[in-house]
């Protein structure tokens, strides 16, 4: 995906296909509606793994929407292969990702909402997870899991630690910086109070800028369980584009901390940051012992540290502990 607009080969129309929709109830199930939106542009090599992984999931209540930037690869023919088993997908020029993205939630209606790139993938059973949670919880408004990821050949290879993130903490950055959008949902009153948009006018991390924005109104709560992973290749913006994506971090971090009490301390690590940078020698030690001082202070306890949800085997039930 990228930020550039996206423009569809001399004598091809847009295209937008849509499929009857379910009821807004989940019926017997109580399972509560999923708006999920696959964002694509010449994905063809991945976009069938990441359809599958969302179909096989067999939730009973999901708004399944693609939204095509207009690819001239093989993306359509495997698109129009599943148009059966989703709820809709469009191929037009676009604006990039985070465009394409706005558009595919405006044709959504479910009440639980998040996206799932071309090239990354679900867990089976993540939807239940997040429909399970969502029906159960009504304090709970947006959530997020394990940090997961795959392989380029769709492989399984790392999972990560269970984290927890509060607003602070999060702004902070360090080892708790990022939250894996895979794995995170929200409902959309939480995302309507927020501006109801991604910023579609950068290229790299508007994810990090929309949960600023969530924090605002809300509490995140880490499930401790496996719901979406990312995909390491190649051609990733989040792998070429590493450097800008943190640069932009630390700009919106800086700019949301500004006037607060932690503040300072980021202020701080900013000047010093600046100043080891010209010292070569004393690059290695400043660096890993800044990062041991936010993880110290990520690990301490505190009246800000939020809760995990954790799935009881014994009484078969999530319940959220402290």
């Amino acid at each position: 995906m990228t930020g550039k607009g996206r423009r569809l080969p001399a004598g091809i129309e847009p295209v937008t296909k849509s499929v009857a929709e379910p009821a807004q109830s989940g019926g017997a199930t109580g399972s509560p509606r999923i708006a999920l939106v696959t964002p694509v542009y010449n994905s063809g090599r991945y976009i069938e793994q990441t359809i599958r992984s969302v179909l096989a999931q067999g939730y009973p209540n999901l708004d399944y929407f693609v939204v095509d930037g207009g690819s001239t690869d093989n993306t359509l023919e495997v698109i129009r292969k599943y148009e059966g088993e989703i709820a809709g997908w469009v191929s037009e020029p676009d604006n990039g990702m985070y465009d394409a993205i706005n558009k595919g939630f405006a044709r959504t209606s479910g009440e639980i909402m998040g996206w799932i790139s071309a090239t990354d993938q679900l867990h089976i059973g993540g939807l239940s997870v997040v429909g399970s949670i969502f029906r159960d919880f009504a304090e709970v408004e947006w959530i997020t899991a394990r940090r997961t990821v795959f392989n380029e050949e769709g492989v399984m290879v790392r999972v990560d630690p269970l984290m927890r993130w509060s607003r602070e903490r999060f702004l902070l950055g360090a080892p708790n910086r990022h939250i894996q959008q895979e794995s995170t949902f929200w409902r959309r009153s939480l995302w309507e109070k927020a501006g109801g948009r991604v910023d579609a006018e950068w290229r790299y991390a508007s994810d990090f800028e929309l949960w600023v924005r969530f924090f605002r109104h809300a509490q995140l709560y880490t499930v401790d369980s496996l719901i979406g992973g990312f995909r390491e290749h190649a051609d990733s913006d989040s792998v070429q584009q590493a450097e800008r994506f943190n640069a932009r971090c630390e700009k919106l971090a800086k700019a949301e901390l500004a006037g607060q009490k932690l503040g300072w301390m980021r202020e701080r690590l900013a000047r010093m940051d600046a100043a080891v940078a010209k010292i070569p020698k004393a690059r290695y030690f400043w660096y890993n012992g800044k990062k041991m001082v936010l993880r110290a202070l990520y690990d301490m306890p505190g009246g800000d540290r939020p809760p995990v949800i954790k799935f009881d085997r014994i009484a078969q039930e999530w319940k959220i502990e402290g």
